[in-house]
């Protein structure tokens, strides 16, 4: 808007056929200071208002080819000069022109033979008010900005809360587990080798003693020692087995949390994908409602990359989940999945950044809802099945923290894959 300080009050373009008319206003106008633009007729208005948005349109409504509603129309449906008020100045002096004119965007009605003193006042009016219009907009952006900031503020601080109570209850687990853990799973090689040591004796014996005495051969019907003595060795490979994958769940906490590593530090992507995967393994196995979930991985050769590792570790774990309740029928006007399939694709890119793609064939999200999703608290789940903090703090993490970029595509009815990019290095690092 035009002010004080280009020496006039402001820009009144004004409309009329009557050239004594435009001669009265523009003389009565520019001798109280305003910077005054003088039309026909409505075609000259409109290329008018194109050059210089004027901050008032004095606008007669008796005009050839283009009526002033018409032109006040074909004003308020343009972006540009939708806001721009306009003060209708006509003889027609009946109350349904005066409500046609405001039904069409007008701002003020005059009527002629006018008043001077009345036209500057209704003018006046308007440019205050849209003077006030400005500012209040210049107040509302300001605050829907500190809105913003403050919800990026708390999500943050949920994150920051969330990673250091991860980190605790981790090494806390970690702490407890592995040390009854590590005991059995050091034991379990003498356990193996006394049990074959005895199974080994009582070999002997029957060998020695083909004839054994009645009690003694009740006792090894009782037990079906052929049995006990093969299943022992199935037995003893199980506990092996289960000791290893606990010890392995163990690593895998302690890698996605990473509780003693909360700076920037050169990191294998891939370890801390596979961990959240192992995190997640009881999620991907088959339920009563859909087959075992698929993970393909398509992992590119990657460098270490300077990141911080327990924040993208929680970027992972996310984007999975969100897949998973995808596949699972949990987002909006979504179904169950015959065949599902997560597919995690890595690659290094020429210009020193490195990809990370993941992909599922769900259901899809609608591009009304794409727009969103990474907003503070906004979630395509049902109410009570997600907070709508997962992909705004991923968001953060990734742009804020790590200078990258994460997007979405999606169709529905064809998946969606969320692609996150993050430099091979950070420039403070």
């Amino acid at each position: 808007m035009t002010n004080n300080q280009n020496n006039h009050k402001g820009n009144i373009l004004v409309v009329d056929d009557t050239p004594n008319n435009l001669r009265l206003l523009s003389a009565m106008l520019t001798a109280q200071g305003y910077e005054v633009r003088k039309a026909l007729n409505g075609k000259m208005a409109l290329t008018a208002c194109r050059v210089v948005l004027p901050d008032v349109i004095l606008l007669d409504i008796n005009m050839p080819e283009m009526d002033g509603y018409q032109v006040c129309q074909q004003l308020k449906s343009d972006k540009i000069t939708a806001e721009v008020p306009v003060i209708f100045i006509s003889a027609l002096d009946d109350v349904l022109d005066k409500v046609k004119a405001f039904d069409v965007g007008g701002a003020d009605y005059i009527t002629k033979p006018f008043h001077g003193a009345e036209v500057i006042l209704r003018i006046e009016n308007q440019i205050n008010l849209r003077l006030y219009q400005v500012k209040l907009q210049e107040k509302n952006l300001l605050l829907e900005q500190a809105l913003a900031n403050l919800q990026a503020a708390q999500v943050q601080q949920i994150q920051n809360e969330k990673m250091v109570a991860l980190g605790q209850l981790v090494a806390g687990i970690a702490h407890e587990v592995n040390n009854p853990i590590s005991f059995i799973y050091g034991n379990l090689q003498y356990a193996g080798q006394y049990i074959q040591d005895l199974v080994n004796i009582i070999t002997a014996y029957q060998q020695e003693y083909a004839k054994p005495t009645s009690k003694i051969e009740k006792i090894l019907k009782d037990i079906d020692l052929n049995f006990v003595t093969k299943d022992l060795q199935t037995l003893m490979g199980a506990m092996y087995r289960g000791a290893e994958r606990i010890t392995d769940i163990v690593l895998a906490l302690q890698n996605f949390s990473r509780h003693d590593e909360a700076v920037m530090k050169q990191v294998n992507i891939h370890e801390g994908i596979n961990s959240t995967l192992v995190m997640l393994q009881h999620r991907f196995r088959e339920t009563v409602d859909r087959p075992a979930i698929a993970i393909v991985k398509n992992y590119g050769d990657l460098p270490l990359v300077t990141c911080y590792p327990s924040e993208l570790n929680q970027v992972f774990m996310h984007l999975l989940n969100n897949a998973i309740d995808a596949l699972n029928g949990l987002a909006i006007n979504s179904k169950i999945i015959e065949n599902p399939q997560i597919q995690i694709f890595t690659q290094l890119t020429d210009n020193n950044t490195v990809k990370i793609a993941i992909t599922d064939n769900g259901p899809g999200i609608e591009q009304s809802l794409r727009s969103r999703l990474f907003d503070p608290f906004f979630t395509t789940k049902p109410v009570g099945k997600g907070s709508g903090l997962g992909l705004s703090i991923s968001y953060q993490i990734v742009v804020q923290k790590h200078r990258g970029q994460i997007t979405c595509s999606s169709s529905p009815g064809q998946g969606a894959e969320f692609l996150l990019e993050i430099p091979l290095q950070q420039p403070e690092y």
